[in-house]
């Protein structure tokens, strides 16, 4: 008898666990991803270095979008040596995209570079049209060093 209880409750956890990990995978399927980025409601993202091409003098860098409010953004980014360089900046991309577009449309971009620093940060408040998601793609360099992040895409409203 209890050899067969064991055996019920062993059969009811692996289904419990079956039906659970099979609807976790259905939430997660449908998000919708471009280039990377998942497209989101969330009020803001902040994507971190792709640590591909750093060398020495490249510590990291970040990416970050806001929603401020209907058909307004906070967008920018940082970038940090491991030590003071003779020359490190960052490049801010803005892209948008529509929930059925396949790729990121290009809408601004910017860039600042300091002198003998190990930082660069730059940031804008921009007015942008609404029903679109928004993301901030960066590239990150010190010196001889790159590498770039992104964020995932902030749904932004109309004002």
């Amino acid at each position: 008898m209890k050899r067969c209880m064991s055996i019920c409750c062993v059969c009811a956890m692996a289904l419990g666990l079956s039906l659970g990990v099979s609807t976790d995978t259905q939430a997660a399927s449908s998000v919708k991803v471009i280039d990377g980025s998942q497209l989101t409601k969330d009020a803001e993202s902040i994507g971190y270095n792709q640590k591909v091409a750093r060398g020495e003098d490249l510590l990291t860098g970040y990416s970050k979008i806001v929603r401020m409010g209907p058909g307004e953004i906070y967008a920018g980014g940082t970038t940090l040596a491991a030590h003071e360089v003779e020359r490190i900046g960052i490049g801010v991309i803005i892209e948008r995209a529509k929930e059925e577009d396949t790729k990121w449309s290009f809408y601004d971009t910017w860039q600042k570079f300091n002198e003998n620093a190990d930082r660069a940060s730059s940031k804008k408040y921009l007015d942008v049209e609404g029903d679109y998601y928004y993301r901030v793609r960066c590239l990150h360099s010190a010196n001889d060093d790159m590498s770039s992040s992104f964020t995932d895409g902030v749904y932004i409203e109309e004002p």
